[in-house]
């Protein structure tokens, strides 16, 4: 039976780190940054670009002023806490960067990740409600426990997993930033998936407020007071064209309409797995 592992001061001594104030930097040394690797699970997936854009112009003139904690994983280092500031240095065209450098557990750096990007408000709804979960199925804690981890309440946990309830194509408009948490709660109020994506959907291209959600919601919930949407079943090519794609790309890919627009996503892991394959892609 696997142990669990304890966070203890150990943990809380790397957030104090990863926290610590702007004008004293503690880094052990600096690494070239070819040498530094993001951590394939960090919880935060979407980095704003023009957010990104402002700290790199800040690295230029002032450089990093918080160094970044990582851990030796081979010959490289992976990041632990800070992807963003390493992601604008990169941006800034730094060759090296500050680090501070730890042996922490596997189990340990998601959670601290997911503390230090719940600490710095990076995370939107979705991406915390799929942190929570990563803890709750990969590390064996409970409700109770993520609850303490992260300094919040019960409550708190069981409301932002319910997300995870919504549709895919709600979720993705949350990702977005086009919903917020409490267009989400409102719109989980309606019974039927259909009629949360048409809520969801009117939200949006209306622009309408958390209030005006709640109230719009029983009408949602009443079938017999909308025109039902019937959803269209996956064409077969679709499900063939995806099926071939996964078989050349060896990586999952997903061929589907959202929104009445068709789409293909493919995933990759990281930036030399995205390197693969558009040379995969753009190969005569």
């Amino acid at each position: 039976m696997a142990k669990k592992s304890g966070l203890g001061k150990g943990l809380e001594s790397l957030m104090g780190e990863a926290n610590a104030e702007v004008g004293a930097p503690a880094a052990d040394s600096t690494l070239p940054i070819t040498k530094i690797k993001p951590n394939k699970g960090q919880p935060r997936k979407n980095f704003n670009p023009d957010e990104l854009a402002e700290l790199a112009d800040s690295i230029k003139q002032n450089g990093i002023l918080q160094p970044i904690i990582v851990r030796k994983k081979g010959i490289t280092y992976e990041i632990v806490a800070g992807e963003r500031r390493y992601q604008a240095a990169k941006l800034a065209g730094l060759d090296e960067v500050p680090v501070v450098i730890r042996d922490i557990s596997d189990e340990d750096v998601f959670k601290l990740a997911l503390i230090e990007n719940l600490q710095r408000s990076d995370l939107n709804p979705i991406e915390e409600a799929q942190g929570y979960k990563q803890l709750l199925d990969n590390n064996g804690l409970t409700q109770e426990e993520v609850a303490r981890l992260v300094s919040k309440s019960r409550s708190a946990i069981t409301n932002t997993l319910r997300l995870l309830d919504l549709p895919d194509e709600v979720q993705e408009l949350m990702s977005e930033g086009k919903l917020t948490a409490g267009h989400a709660r409102a719109i989980l109020a309606v019974p039927s998936e259909e009629g949360r994506v048409r809520l969801a959907e009117k939200v949006v291209a209306q622009g309408l407020s958390v209030r005006q959600t709640e109230t719009l919601a029983p009408l949602f919930s009443d079938n017999s007071q909308a025109e039902p949407v019937h959803r269209q079943p996956v064409p077969q090519s679709f499900k063939r064209a995806a099926r071939q794609m996964r078989l050349a790309l060896d990586t999952n890919v997903k061929v589907k309409t959202v929104r009445g627009r068709n789409k293909v996503e493919i995933e990759f892991e990281d930036e030399d797995a995205l390197a693969h394959l558009v040379d995969l892609l753009t190969r005569d």
